[in-house]
């Protein structure tokens, strides 16, 4: 997914005062130039006098884009320093007064426990904590200061943090949970074998990412499930259509509503991606689709699926934290909690009980911040399936486009060929869809067309 789909820019730049118990003091110009020249007659500058301002017009860093950056458990955020000292979040577009008032709202998108960010130990100018800056300036205007003033509420919590995060991202660039960024699945049933989330322990690059995690309870972490979810039948039909037809990995996203009221997340639809997992050129233009057809609906993003053709319907490494990073920037996308829900579809594992696709929903828990190099937790999601009594247009046109797309495909499925010794894959197909298409009759003989559709493509 790329990095803007589903986050809405404000209008205008929107100031966030997160952090605000520890923020500096916003001085006046003239205040700044007394605290310059106070220096010479031996009067001390307090830590909340440096502001972001100050170290700006006295040159010791410069407006860019992109300059400053926070790494915290194992994530990693951008932002622009502006020519007033202000900072832009890359992600949104929201301006904050302050590092402590960034570092403070990206924290609790990992960590909604997290009290303060300690921004000027935990935000980094081109590399360098800007704790940094504000001692070489205490050097330079100051040299008879107590240097303790400039990290007296700097604790430098966030050293071991810091240590594994970027390596973690450069570890992790190229599994991003974008259209292009997933790879098709090489290995069979029997070679992954799921493992425990509690046998993992920290990070590990020699570890494979398709390394496939079991779901924990939220009760087993003593969580309770922070939102309930509803699901549309034809949300079910359209991913299980879309899982079915090739014998490669697929994805797609999911639009629905947040309700902050209920605290109840509705999927409503689903938006197969029509392009090939490593065609950066067409992903682009096929997310951008997506997002009209979000934005003409009343609908927003809540979520993405994609396929395990011929594995267990259970997270991998790389989908651990490609369900995160979805998280962090649907969070991102506002001041308030949005939840963010993965489905997982697995068509063709021979595990399945019947001829039904199982289909995992689920979500990350972030690693304490005692243990900030672990992997994210998997945890089942609960969820309330909503019968559709009618198949939408929008549904059956998104099918035959799927057909339609997958028609000269070299991994489409051979639906005249056998999944098992009395069932054809055509048989397949039909049994797992049932489960999720109306009863009525008139609709069974809608996706009858359908499926003569696809033995035209044999």
């Amino acid at each position: 997914m790329s990095a803007d789909l589903g986050l809405e820019r404000p209008c205008s730049p929107q100031v966030v005062e997160d952090g605000a118990e520890e923020d500096e003091e916003e001085l006046s110009g003239g205040e700044e130039a007394d605290l310059r020249s106070s220096a010479g007659r031996g009067s001390l500058l307090t830590r909340r006098g440096i502001t972001l301002r100050v170290l700006l017009k006295d040159g010791l860093v410069e407006p860019g884009d992109g300059v400053l950056t926070i790494h915290y458990l194992g994530k990693n955020f951008s932002g622009d320093l502006l020519t007033d000292g202000k900072i832009r979040w890359v992600e949104t577009g929201q301006t904050f007064n302050s590092p402590s008032a960034w570092a403070t709202h990206c924290k609790r998108l990992v960590n909604p426990a997290k009290k303060s960010g300690c921004g000027w130990a935990s935000v980094r100018y081109r590399g360098q904590k800007l704790v940094q800056y504000k001692t070489t300036w205490l050097h330079k205007y100051q040299p008879t200061a107590d240097l303790s003033l400039v990290s007296e509420e700097e604790d430098d919590e966030d050293e071991e943090e810091g240590k594994t995060a970027v390596q973690t991202d450069d570890k992790n660039k190229n599994n991003r949970p974008g259209v292009h960024d997933a790879t098709v699945l090489k290995k069979t049933d029997r070679e992954r074998i799921p493992v425990r989330y509690g046998t993992l322990g920290t990070r590990d690059a020699t570890r494979d990412p398709h390394t496939l995690v079991e779901l924990s309870a939220f009760s087993a972490i003593n969580r309770f499930q922070p939102f309930n979810v509803a699901v549309s039948s034809n949300v079910l039909l359209l991913m299980d259509f879309h899982c079915h037809l090739t014998t490669s990995e697929v994805v797609g996203y999911l639009g629905g509503r947040w309700d902050t009221n209920t605290q109840l997340l509705t999927v409503l639809r689903a938006f197969p991606c029509r392009t090939r997992l490593a065609d950066k050129q067409s992903a682009s233009a096929v997310e951008e689709e997506i997002c009209q057809n979000l934005f003409m609906r009343g609908l927003s993003l809540v979520g993405w699926y994609h396929s395990h053709p011929r594995g267990p319907a259970l997270p991998s490494l790389q989908d651990i934290d490609s369900q995160m990073d979805h998280q962090l920037r649907l969070q991102g996308s506002s001041n308030g909690f949005q939840p963010c829900l993965g489905l997982i579809c697995g068509p063709y594992y021979h595990g399945n009980q019947g001829v039904a696709s199982t289909i995992t929903p689920f979500w990350v828990v972030p690693p304490s911040e005692q243990r900030p190099n672990d992997y994210g937790i998997p945890v089942a999601v609960e969820v309330t399936y909503v019968q559709d009594n009618f198949l939408t247009s929008d549904v059956l046109n998104e099918m035959m486009l799927l057909v339609d797309y997958y028609r000269a495909a070299a991994d489409l499925v051979q639906f005249n060929q056998f999944w098992c010794p009395d069932t054809t894959m055509m048989d397949k197909i039909k049994g797992s869809l049932s489960c999720h298409a109306p009863k009525d009759q008139a609709y069974s003989q809608i996706l009858e067309h359908v499926y003569s559709q696809l033995n035209h493509l044999q």
